[in-house]
């Protein structure tokens, strides 16, 4: 079955990339999400206790609670700088500098000639398996968090674009 084209404002550049490339090509700005979730989860608690009626700060200790929502803020902020990283991959959002990136990667991978997107071990019906499970995963990270861990050939892009060119000899 052929994949689906989604038609997108800009250049595609991984339909499903492996997790260590989105977590590499992350931006300051997802970096700035992720910690500003890290610390708004426990202080909206913080500010939420403190605005009801029960408020009482001789009987109240609430640190096991702010350190609980620290953890639950670090891992929301992460799966939220992921999932905008992950769409400037798909070209849902301005992907200028990873299509640089990437092309300027993945060119030297095929002139040393490496396989584009790494080797795996796995067999070929595991890495379709992995892809189909994984494509567009980020838009339900919300429900079952699941990023692609394997290295597979099905990315949604040409791979001739990588291919080193011809360098035109001197004579």
């Amino acid at each position: 079955m052929p994949n689906k084209v989604v038609e997108t404002p800009y250049p595609l550049i991984d339909a499903d990339p492996h997790a260590s490339r989105v977590i590499r090509y992350m931006r300051l700005s997802d970096y700035a999400v992720w910690a500003g979730a890290t610390g708004a989860f426990p202080g909206v608690l913080y500010l939420w206790d403190r605005w009801t009626d029960k408020w009482d700060p001789s009987q109240l200790k609430l640190r096991t609670q702010l350190r609980l929502g620290g953890v639950f803020g670090f891992i929301g902020g992460f799966l939220l700088a992921y999932q905008r990283s992950s769409f400037r991959f798909w070209g849902w959002s301005e992907n200028k500098r990873e299509e640089e990136k990437d092309l300027a990667e993945l060119t030297d991978r095929a002139r040393r000639g490496l396989p584009l997107y790494g080797e795996s071990d796995q067999p070929a019906w595991v890495q379709t398996a992995a892809y189909h499970n994984s494509a567009f995963s980020q838009l339900k990270l919300h429900i079952f968090p699941m990023v692609n861990l394997v290295n597979h050939p099905h990315h949604g892009t040409d791979p001739e674009k990588y291919k080193p060119k011809d360098e035109p000899t001197s004579s």
